[in-house]
């Protein structure tokens, strides 16, 4: 079945036609830049604009950065304030005059991991995604099945949450090495590790596709491996989520 999915982002909105039968996308992936912190209007009318390029109609499914409960927003991290209390389905659904279902963006990802990227993880039963990017996000799977919203990224390391200390962006802005960003971000997987003891990570977001410049500097008891889908992983969960139906309760 061909389904919309959408990743919603802190400084973009992605989103593309996937089969979800096969994982694979069958239209060009459109984005649509926003300023940080957005309103949710702006981000809701990004999406009815990917929706209408692409010619889509039918059911919409929309991976969001924070807790996600029956299509509302817990939590807004890094987003703006306004999205805390919305009812972010209705809100697709009254601009596209689409339904939608929305689910948190790691969830989503690792999602689309589980069943059509890396291999690895049918070895193990309990397997932990990992999203590098703007913040950090987090996906548990015990036995294949997920455990929503655990926002690991907001766990405290040294007096901050893990994703103020080794996120994408955090690197980015204090100008870190691979190899400091490396120690920084091993000291959150072992933080990981100690709490939930996780037999393998998968990691994904936008730094999966640069795993070759780090993987020797993470320091780390559990095997570490990058996302086969890359950041394309978003999209191709929110558009299965929607297709079976599968909303956080």
């Amino acid at each position: 079945m061909i389904t919309l999915g959408i990743d919603i982002g802190g400084s973009s909105t992605k989103g593309a036609l996937v089969d979800t039968a096969t994982g694979e996308l069958v239209s060009e992936r459109v984005r649509i830049e926003t300023e940080p912190f957005a309103k949710p209007k702006v981000i809701i009318e990004a999406i009815s604009q990917i929706s209408k390029q692409l010619g889509y109609s039918g059911i919409i499914g929309a991976g969001f950065p924070g807790l996600v409960k029956r299509n509302v927003a817990i939590s807004a991290a890094n987003m703006h304030k306004n999205w805390v209390g919305a009812d972010v389905g209705q809100m697709i659904k009254n601009k596209t005059g689409h339904p939608a279902i929305i689910l948190n963006d790691a969830d989503a990802a690792g999602l689309a991991e589980m069943r059509f990227g890396a291999e690895e993880a049918k070895k193990y039963n309990v397997v932990m995604f990992v999203t590098i990017g703007t913040g950090i996000g987090s996906a548990i799977f015990v036995n294949g099945a997920l455990f929503p919203n655990t926002e690991f990224g907001h766990i405290k390391i040294r007096g901050k949450d893990a994703e103020h200390r080794a996120s994408d962006a955090v690197r980015r802005i204090e100008k870190l090495t691979w190899k400091k960003w490396g120690a920084r971000f091993s000291e959150v997987l072992n933080t990981y590790s100690f709490l939930m003891s996780p037999e393998l990570y998968i990691l994904g977001g936008g730094l999966s596709q640069r795993f070759d410049l780090y993987a020797e500097y993470l320091k780390v008891d559990v095997p570490v491996v990058p996302a086969k889908l890359q950041n394309l992983a978003g999209i191709v969960g929110a558009a299965m989520a929607a297709q079976e139906g599968l909303a956080n309760a």
